[in-house]
């Protein structure tokens, strides 16, 4: 018996929600299933697991358990059947494809097996088992490169203890609630250990509780200053919180920490690209790609870096240079297509084809082919297969991300709960007076870098980037609390003074100064979430503008379900959760409209299509700015635009593109269903 490839830690699965008494009978059922497993006794074991399905037919340890037990009694084919049911349950489960692994090898289908363990990584970085097969069959295979990638993973989990072992799984497999009473737990024992101390950052900032993320890690570096790993997370954390200039002076550190570790120098190109110093960032990508041109992520770096910039020929040549280098990257795919003015040629639709239909090609690669696929069949006019790949590639994305839609319209019904007319009485005269930032807000594809774009051309306004400040005040004002507690905020709100209020808008005016290089009186902040927190935004900064750009939710709803994003936006990936999110949105629009009148400017995109220069005046008047030629010429703006529409908001505008989702409405039921009669009508 291989007991190596399973062990009691790896075969804690149980879930965070409340079990019902069949399913506590089945768990039970399946401890003493394990036991039995660990006697040898399979017989017992495996009729265990039957009565366990038997009380609870959809108990995941139980599928599990009885996959593992048919593989160690010799009948791994049985073994196969019975962990395709559990992927069909659960597609995003990491141990599943470790077992189908497992079982694929037992059968000296190694090709497969490569595919499963990759598959397995993917879903979950925890699973050492399968980190221990990808090196020896990477290095079998001569592919030293990812075996010693892979050995490297291995020391890093061997090195942990075991505790904290477990809880990079539970990460990855969405209990979060679990691994954070776990790794606190730890650091309460152990007192202060700097990877518990960074698996728990990792947790907090995985729940946008970045002050906190922020604090643990800058602990590790009082703690160990030479922590070099410590030193890494927090600059990608600087960097993911949109503080940008200090990223770039902590990257500049660990450069000067540890020199000549190219991991480092690509980290700190990153940060210099993202104040804008897109001439150095290039030079350091190519250095590197001189150094290691076989490395398809550099070339991937400079293609982003040209598009940025507006340089797309040459992006092109670098996106095609990614997937030379490694045929099967995915990302460099959908970088083409995530261009929206490119046009796949017949061999690359073929070779994305053949690759993704390939059994060991991995998740993350898969899922950005199904989307690139997506796009280019659509281009062709191929809707059926185009809304095959689409759909695929958004289920694969959700399970992975694990989105559940409930838990936005529960946030959004508290602002409708506690964001009233009596607030704002209240508070009425407080905040900062600043009139500079103008939040251009709404969904997603709905047209807000059109907009922004537009604007940016006026000489008093200043395109900035979709700032993560006023997402991160409210969970700063929301506080550290646990999976299922109610939430503070925004109930809290009006537990808040006036001086307090002013503080948190001249807050954000410092910590957005970084983004406005021109000096104009106006500069935008673009998020598209902050439509969740008008109300905070009236409550600190009175005098801001904000224009929600609106656009018809059929439309809007599935571009974004077709939009594979970098990060976030997790309620895109299926047609109903974008459904729900759409609705929750125009929901809690409406209501703001109804307590703050007059507060926000609906633009619909689809006017500003028909009627450029009206629409134009229209926003101007509101903002109070004279109206100027240059911003019906905004496709001749040169600035850098880092969203998925860059490419199109440097073209004059296109009827063509509005009414796209009409080619693929025999398919779009399931999002009618949830917009209604009413909303599926725009």
């Amino acid at each position: 018996m291989e007991t190596s490839q399973i062990d009691r830690m790896e075969m804690d699965t149980t879930t965070d929600q409340i079990p019902s008494s069949a399913h506590q009978q089945a768990g039970s059922l399946v401890d003493q299933a394990k036991a039995a497993l660990q006697r040898g006794q399979l017989d017992e074991a495996e009729q265990l697991c039957s009565q366990a399905l038997a009380a609870s037919p959809q108990h995941r340890d139980a599928i599990y358990t009885l996959a593992a037990i048919q593989r160690y009694a010799g009948r791994p084919l049985d073994g196969l059947a019975t962990i395709a049911k559990l992927i069909a349950l659960d597609p995003g489960y990491g141990r599943a494809y470790q077992e189908r692994g497992h079982c694929l090898r037992a059968l000296d289908r190694m090709d497969e097996a490569l595919g499963a363990y990759q598959n397995a990584v993917a879903f979950n970085l925890g699973l050492l088992a399968s980190w221990k097969m990808l090196a020896q069959m990477h290095g079998a295979a001569g592919r030293a490169e990812a075996a010693g990638f892979a050995r490297g993973q291995c020391a890093y989990l061997e090195s942990l203890p075991p505790e904290l072992q477990a809880v990079i799984s539970l990460i990855h497999e969405h209990r979060l609630g679990k691994a954070e009473t776990q790794v606190r737990a730890f650091l309460q024992a152990r007192g202060h250990h700097t990877e518990g101390m960074r698996l728990l950052a990792d947790i907090g900032a995985r729940y946008n509780s970045y002050d906190e993320a922020e604090f643990l890690l800058e602990s590790c570096l009082v703690l160990e200053p030479d922590n070099t790993n410590a030193h890494f997370d927090y600059v990608n954390l600087l960097h993911k919180r949109q503080k940008f200039g200090q990223a770039l002076e902590q990257a500049t550190a660990l450069c000067r920490k540890a020199p000549d570790k190219p991991q480092f120098d690509l980290l700190y190109a990153n940060q210099a690209l993202a104040v804008g110093h897109f001439d150095e960032a290039l030079t350091i990508y190519r250095r590197q790609i001189e150094q290691t041109p076989e490395n398809p992520t550099l070339h991937l770096s400079v293609g982003h870096a040209l598009k940025t910039v507006g340089k797309q020929d040459e992006a092109i040549g670098a996106y095609r240079d990614a997937y030379r280098v490694r045929p099967e990257f995915g990302d460099a795919y959908w970088s083409l297509a995530n261009l929206k003015t490119y046009r796949f040629e017949e061999s690359e639709v073929a070779q994305m084809r053949e690759i993704e239909d390939q059994p060991n090609t991995q998740l993350v690669d898969r899922y950005h082919l199904c989307f690139a696929l997506g796009k280019a069949l659509e281009d062709r006019g191929d809707y059926a297969a185009s809304f095959a790949y689409y759909e695929r590639g958004n289920q694969l994305k959700r399970d992975e991300v694990g989105y559940d839609w409930r838990r936005i319209t529960q946030e959004i019904a508290l602002q409708q709960e506690h964001c009233g007319p009596e607030l704002f009485e209240r508070f009425k005269g407080s905040g900062s007076p600043a009139a500079d930032p103008i939040f251009i807000l709404g969904l997603p594809r709905a047209g807000s870098t059109l907009l922004e774009q537009i604007l940016s051309s006026h000489s008093q306004v200043e395109g900035t980037l979709e700032l993560p400040n006023i997402l991160a005040l409210a969970h700063r004002i929301d506080g550290l609390r646990r999976i299922g507690e109610d939430a503070n905020y925004p109930g809290n709100l009006i537990d808040l003074d006036g001086t307090k209020l002013a503080e948190f808008g001249e807050a954000f005016l410092t910590d957005t100064r970084i983004h406005r290089k021109a000096g104009t009186p106006f500069f935008i902040d673009k998020m598209p979430n902050n439509f969740r927190h008008i109300g905070l935004i009236q409550l600190i900064l009175p005098n801001a503008r904000i224009i929600d750009a609106r656009r018809g939710a059929m439309g809007c709803c599935f571009s974004g379900f077709k939009q594979l994003f970098a990060e976030g936006q997790e309620f895109t990936y299926g047609l109903e959760e974008v459904g729900h999110y759409y609705s929750d949105y125009v929901g809690l629009m409406d209501h703001w409209d109804a307590v703050l009148p007059g507060k926000v400017l609906r633009m619909q995109y689809e006017a500003v299509v028909d009627d450029l220069e009206g629409q134009t005046r229209r926003m101007l008047d509101f903002l109070e700015l004279p109206f100027e030629a240059a911003c019906l010429n905004f496709h001749e703006t040169e600035r850098a635009v880092r969203t998925a529409s860059s490419e199109q908001v440097r073209q004059p505008i296109f009827r063509s593109g509005v009414d796209q989702w009409e080619k693929f409405s025999d398919y779009l039921d399931p999002l009618r269903g949830v917009l209604g009669p009413e909303l599926s009508q725009t």
